[in-house]
C-alpha cells in the first residue's frame, strides 16, 4: 500500500465534501448553500480553492447534494479559480460524508486528499503528503491540540501515534481533535457500504481501531 515515488502532489484529487444542508446557517441567508455564503466580498468556496491551488492542489472533486446547482454554476469547470473541478452529485438523499466520497469513488482514483466544505484549513500540504509517503496505513488524518476550546476534542495523539478516534463518547485523555484534512487510499473505500448515509467518523473510528490510520500533528487553529 506505499504510495508510488512518482505519484507528484498535483496528481491527487482532493474530494471537497460540500453536499450538506447547512441547517444551522439558514437563518442566514435561506436559500443558499454555505459554501457560497459571503465571506469578505467572495463566496467561501473561492477562498477554498485560492487555498487548494496556493498549496499545489489541481484537482478539485465537489460532493454535492444541497443547492448544487447554485455552486456548479458559479464555479463550472474551476479553471477560473486555478484548478479543475469535478462534481460528484446525490440526488435521491444525502448520503452523509463518508457516503459521500463512496459515492465519488469513480472519480477519486488510488489515493486522494478529504477536505470539509466549511472550513478554512491554513496548512501545508506539501508537509503532510511527504509524512504519508514515508507510511503503509490507508490513511493519514491531520490533528491539532484542542484541550475541548475550540470544539469537542475526539483524538487520543500521543508520542506521534493516532491512537484513537471517536467522535461519538469523549474521553478525558482526548486532548487532539480532527483538523478537517485528511488522506485516504482507494481501499479504505470498501468498508463504506454503497448507496446508504454513512459518517466519515465511523470510518475513521474502524481504521484507528486498526491501527492503519496515520497521525499528522499540525499547530496553527483551523477556521
Amino acid at each position: 500500500m506505499s504510495t508510488p515515488p512518482d505519484l507528484a502532489l498535483a496528481e491527487i484529487p482532493l474530494a471537497l465534501l460540500a453536499g450538506g444542508l447547512g441547517t444551522r446557517m439558514q437563518g442566514v441567508s435561506p436559500g443558499v448553500p454555505k459554501a457560497m455564503r459571503d465571506v469578505g466580498g467572495q463566496p467561501f468556496i473561492a477562498r477554498q480553492l485560492d487555498l487548494l491551488a496556493r498549496n499545489g492542489v489541481r484537482r478539485v472533486v465537489i460532493c454535492l447534494g444541497h443547492l448544487a446547482g447554485q455552486i456548479e454554476g458559479y464555479l463550472g469547470d474551476g479553471r477560473g479559480f486555478g484548478v479543475e473541478v469535478s462534481y460528484s452529485r446525490e440526488t435521491d438523499q444525502l448520503l452523509g460524508t463518508a457516503g459521500a466520497l463512496k459515492h465519488a469513488e469513480r472519480l477519486l482514483g488510488p489515493l486522494f486528499w478529504i477536505m470539509y466544505g466549511d472550513s478554512y484549513l491554513p496548512i501545508d500540504f506539501a508537509a503532510v503528503f511527504a509524512a504519508f509517503r514515508r507510511e503503509t496505513s490507508l490513511g493519514l488524518l491531520t490533528v491539532f491540540r484542542n484541550d475541548n476550546r475550540l470544539d469537542r476534542s475526539n483524538v487520543v495523539f500521543r508520542d506521534g501515534r493516532l491512537l484513537t478516534y471517536d467522535k461519538r463518547a469523549p474521553r478525558p485523555d482526548m486532548r487532539h481533535i480532527d483538523y478537517g484534512l485528511a488522506l485516504l487510499r482507494a481501499d479504505a473505500l470498501g468498508r463504506i457500504p454503497a448507496g446508504v448515509p454513512y459518517d466519515l467518523g465511523d470510518l475513521y473510528s474502524a481504521l484507528a481501531r486498526e491501527g492503519v490510520l496515520q497521525g499528522f500533528e499540525v499547530h496553527r487553529r483551523f477556521y
